[in-house]
């Protein structure tokens, strides 16, 4: 996401750098150059309007204090306006009410609602330690209720069994009734999509909000439907009394438009924004974390936050022992190393994170996919044990027999080997923590608001 905007934005900031003073004429050219990078990502216009103005308030004349140059002095003004546009301070999900606490998901149909349930409720689960049931409502779309009872079992949470010949009100007060003698902390319930212009339905759903109550009125919208999906959410915000959106398959969408215009269209925080189809993929919508991503900062405190929720720890400390002991690092710690990136997300869910990614031409990007680790993946499994904990063992025969195994020739192995290799002599120079302990351990070096602004030439 806000590829093609960070790589505008980049190349202007980079424009403006070494000017002795923030002017009228520099900061102009460089304000037409971020307005129409933000309407290529189709950003809504108003919000186009609103930042432009602001910024230029802000920066035309200001004189360079210290050691920052104009350049840098103009990348803080434009990070505190893209945190301004956005929202501020994120905003949490609420639970204060008797439980269940009940969260109700509306949206249209194909926003990818059902499985924003499901990644809802993980996340909930995992991260604020609540019980949580998730029902459906949709009694029309076909294998509605199917879809969210399998996606139920996946993350492990409860499920309510409904019907497509009940009434979704009924549907709704069953499943309160059962999560409250369950005592279940959450219910979570799914709606079907519908159009803000079908009044029918709009009415179905408005009874059935003011039916249960819910404490969370989420709007769930495809961020790559762009700013249609601010004038979307505002139109449900007019018929609901919405209190946050959830941004989907912002991993497809390389303008970002969507997030830069919702909360500005609606009043609306942005609450959740989904990165990806794993039930893992739902992150929590920080302004100023994205504003760092926008301007090529990366996000190292998201990184390291999935870092602590996804790292072994009992695996970690172990193969940090390993090395202090000067036992070398082998296949099977190297193909757990890979397991961990790929529970945080993929190689490019943690890549797009780091700060230096914006600095790297688009076709070095390009080649940096999940594909390889797939296949190195594939190719540790066609091992044996001893091939695995001793890979000096791996002669030209038993090569023939893992490059079979896994579907490739001997090239790609000996390639993957290769690369092994030099993973292993780097490994040597840690000695106390493994790779992904150094993202964890940044988190604790970053000031609160996180990466702090920085000229595009230092990154």
């Amino acid at each position: 996401m806000f590829d093609n905007l960070t790589e505008r934005f980049t190349q202007t900031l980079k424009k403006i750098s070494g000017q002795g003073r923030l002017t009228d004429d520099n900061i102009q050219e460089a304000l037409g150059e971020v307005r129409t990078a933000l309407l290529e990502a189709d950003v809504a216009l108003p919000v186009v309007k609103e930042f432009t103005t602001q910024v230029k308030q802000r920066a035309v004349g200001q004189e360079v204090v210290g050691s920052l140059t104009p350049g840098q002095t103009f990348i803080k003004v434009v990070y505190d306006e893209l945190v301004t546009i956005m929202g501020q301070e994120g905003e949490p999900l609420s639970f204060a009410t008797q439980p269940p606490a009940v969260i109700l998901m509306a949206g249209l149909q194909g926003a990818g609602k059902t499985t924003t349930v499901a990644k809802l409720a993980r996340w909930i689960k995992e991260n604020e330690k609540r019980s949580v049931m998730v029902a459906s409502a949709d009694v029309y779309r076909p294998a509605a209720i199917e879809q969210l009872q399998t996606l139920a079992a996946d993350v492990g949470v409860d499920f309510f069994p409904s019907d497509p010949s009940q009434h979704p009100i009924d549907i709704a007060r069953g499943a309160i009734d059962l999560a409250r003698r369950k005592y279940k902390d959450v219910l979570i319930l799914d709606t079907a999509g519908r159009l803000h212009v079908d009044e029918e339905m709009m009415d179905e759903i408005r009874q059935l909000h003011a039916t249960i109550k819910p404490i969370e009125t989420l709007f769930v919208v495809d961020a790559m439907t762009g700013q249609d999906a601010a004038n979307t959410a505002k139109a449900f915000g007019e018929a609901l009394d919405l209190t946050g959106v959830i941004l989907t398959k912002a991993d497809g969408d390389a303008r970002g438009g969507a997030a830069l215009s919702v909360r500005y269209i609606t009043g609306k925080p942005i609450k959740f924004i989904g990165m990806g189809e794993k039930s893992t993929a739902l992150e929590r919508f920080h302004p100023n974390r994205i504003a760092s991503r926008i301007l090529g900062m990366g996000d190292i405190l998201t990184l390291a936050e999935e870092v602590e929720r996804n790292l072994d720890k009992a695996k970690a400390e172990g193969l940090m022992k390993k090395l202090q002991k000067g036992k070398p690092f082998n296949l099977d710690d190297y193909y757990e190393q890979l397991m961990q990136l790929q529970r945080m997300g993929g190689m490019m869910a943690v890549m797009e994170k780091l700060p230096f990614m914006s600095g790297l031409p688009q076709d070095v990007k390009s080649k940096v996919n999940d594909k390889e680790v797939f296949r190195h993946v594939a190719i540790i499994q066609s091992m044996t044990r001893q091939e695995r904990s001793q890979p000096e063992i791996i002669n030209p025969s038993r090569k023939n027999r893992i490059a079979r195994g896994a579907g490739i020739d001997v090239q790609e192995l000996n390639t993957m080997l290769k690369q092994f290799e030099q993973i292993r002599k780097m490994m040597k120079t840690f000695k106390k923590k493994n790779l992904l302990e150094l993202f964890k351990g940044a988190k604790g070096k970053l000031p609160k608001g996180g990466m702090p602004p920085m000229p595009p030439g230092r990154r």
